[in-house]
């Protein structure tokens, strides 16, 4: 659930809506993910385990009130590289179809 929650934050997205965005069916979410996807993801739980030291969450709420803050911080940090970059950053692409993308 807190996992939905941080992803949700910084993607937009829970983790079943992303997985059916990338069409996945058993395989994992991260196994799938492009580069800045998994920064991202990892940045949102690393920055979630560094909110929750400092609150020291007791109740399932204060944890969910956790997570949501630090999908959120990463959230906003994606919507300023997406205008930096001039594309969204959360893909379609599975691994298969990364893989054969022609090197640049």
């Amino acid at each position: 659930m807190l996992t939905d929650i941080i992803t949700q934050g910084w993607s937009g997205m829970t983790t079943k809506e992303y997985k059916n965005y990338k069409g996945l069916k058993t395989e994992g979410l991260r196994d799938h993910m492009t580069n800045l996807e998994l920064a991202l993801n990892t940045l949102a739980e690393a920055t979630t385990t560094e909110i929750s030291k400092v609150n020291k969450p007791q109740t399932l709420r204060q944890n969910r009130k956790v997570a949501a803050r630090g999908g959120t911080i990463v959230g906003n940090t994606r919507k300023e590289i997406e205008v930096s970059i001039g594309r969204r950053v959360v893909s379609s692409l599975n691994a298969k179809e990364i893989r054969e993308l022609p090197k640049e």
